[in-house]
């Protein structure tokens, strides 16, 4: 049997494709990524990790797959935030996605 990882958001969109998957017999494991924890910074429930955490556990229960969580937070921090933070104080326009794809080619 195939083994795939999802990333898990408790979203419709990341929920349908592991039950997709896990009905076409792939062996399905949840994977929530925690990818900021500093309360300090986030204005009134802008950023509500937690409850979002517990809807893909939730969906991984419902669908009977393994659920973990992986705090990558302080990477983020270091590979998105900084580097939004650096461009803009040198009055250019991030794009932390353009960042990430090309840092992710193996």
């Amino acid at each position: 049997m195939k083994r795939v990882v999802v990333g898990l958001s408790g979203g419709v969109d990341s929920s349908v494709t592991a039950y997709l998957l896990k009905e076409q017999g792939y062996e399905v494991i949840g994977l929530f990524m925690k990818n900021w924890h500093d309360d300090s910074v986030t204005i009134s429930n802008e950023c509500p990790w937690l409850e979002d955490s517990n809807d893909a556990m939730i969906v991984a229960e419902k669908l009977g797959i393994p659920f973990q969580v992986v705090d990558l937070s302080n990477q983020y921090k270091e590979r998105i935030v900084d580097y939004m933070f650096d461009e803009y104080s040198k009055g250019r326009t991030p794009n932390p996605d353009v960042l990430m794809q090309s840092r992710n080619k193996v």
